[in-house]
């Protein structure tokens, strides 16, 4: 695939390196690149046209100060307090926008699940499993990827827990 291929497909040029080096470089021609962001879950599910829970959230914590990724699907939150027990911290906060940038290499709204600029320990919930397919950012809020739950949750090195907050 060329440069040119990369671009038409949306695909971050950065992030369709990762995935050719995971040997993952088929997922990039099945990207969607929509016209209007789909910075959120509910704005990715409804370009698409698919469950709210299909779409795979990328997002960034600080476990005592050390960025972590959590990997939520769409239609759910992450509770902050499974989030600390699963890592042993005391304390664990969003992370400031600098701070994703920094870790991650891309903007919110476009984190992808893996090929981030840094290494960080990652939780993938087990809720992402309960599908075929997932949709992820593929390094921009204009794009987003298909890839089978545990492939994702493999590249990412993603441990699988339950961190999601549970409805009353």
């Amino acid at each position: 695939m060329t440069s040119t291929d990369t671009e038409d497909s949306g695909v971050h040029p950065r992030f369709a390196e990762a995935l050719r080096e995971l040997g993952l470089g088929d997922l990039i021609p099945r990207a969607r690149r929509f016209p209007e962001a789909t910075r959120t879950a509910a704005e990715a599910a409804a370009a698409i046209g698919c469950e709210l829970s299909q779409i795979c959230k990328s997002l960034i914590f600080a476990a005592d100060g050390v960025p972590v990724l959590v990997l939520m699907d769409g239609a759910s939150r992450v509770d902050l307090d499974l989030v600390r027990r699963a890592l042993g911290a005391d304390k664990v906060t969003r992370a400031r926008v600098d701070v994703v940038r920094e870790t991650t290499g891309y903007a919110i709204g476009g984190v992808p699940p893996f090929g981030h600029r840094t290494r960080t320990r990652v939780l993938a919930d087990r809720s992402l499993l309960d599908h075929d397919l997932v949709w992820a950012a593929a390094g921009n809020p204009h794009t987003v990827f298909p890839i089978e739950p545990k492939t994702l949750v493999a590249h990412a090195g993603g441990t699988l827990v339950d961190v999601r907050e549970r409805t009353a």
